[in-house]
């Protein structure tokens, strides 16, 4: 089974989460855009749909899919989104997309997030994938030198701004084993707009698909 059909499946697995009369909000990246597609079925069925990027925004509205503001929605009844890496206590690596902020902010939103992914994505020790931090412009090398302060190899992502009209700083050679206690820390940053660890909210279902199908973890 090639990658994209294990992401077409994990993708397909969530639609039946996916109820009438729901608030949806919608994530980012190349799993998420098969959910995409399969909810077009579903969509006359839902009371509102949100995203999280411009991108999915787009891919949602060409398929006659209205998005609304997160603003006049309130909270969501489920969010569904991918993972760049993720692990058995579901906590996730997620920004390499650049739609971390408001992936975060659907996430906190939603009554249950659902996160769905190919098995190459679960990791026993998340930071293998580089954490990636939006920053404000001003923010940045500072940001960085307190990076390397905690361990870390700070890249700039050179060239990329994000939808917030952010920066996006990777973090290369951390080994995670704390989660929770890293997003707290560094969050207290001053210029840190958000850290991709999903850990102080993470999943509240997994999704993988491997060889053999469909693992649910959670």
């Amino acid at each position: 089974m090639t990658q994209d059909e294990k992401k077409r499946r994990a993708a397909q697995a969530a639609l039946p989460y996916v109820k009438d009369g729901m608030t949806l909000g919608v994530g980012t990246g190349s799993t998420v855009d098969y959910f995409i597609e399969g909810l077009e079925a579903r969509a006359r069925g839902l009371r509102a749909v949100a995203s999280s990027s411009n991108a999915s925004t787009e891919k949602l509205k060409a398929r006659g899919i209205e998005v609304s503001d997160l603003n006049s929605i309130g909270d969501l009844d489920l969010y569904v989104d991918g993972a760049d890496e993720a692990n058995r206590h579901l906590y996730l690596i997620k920004g390499g997309g650049g739609a971390l902020t408001r992936e975060k902010v659907l996430a906190g939103a939603a009554r249950r997030f659902i996160c769905i992914a190919d098995d190459t994505k679960l990791v026993g020790v998340l930071g293998t994938f580089p954490l990636p931090i939006e920053v404000i412009p001003l923010a940045r090398s500072f940001v960085a030198r307190q990076l390397v302060k905690a361990g870390g190899q700070p890249v700039w992502r050179e060239g990329f701004v994000t939808d917030n009209g952010n920066q996006i700083i990777d973090v290369h050679n951390l080994a995670i084993t704390s989660p929770p206690e890293l997003e707290a820390k560094l969050n207290q940053i001053p210029g840190i707009v958000t850290v991709g660890l999903f850990a102080q909210r993470p999943a509240d279902l997994l999704l993988i698909c491997g060889e053999d199908g469909i693992t649910t973890i959670g």
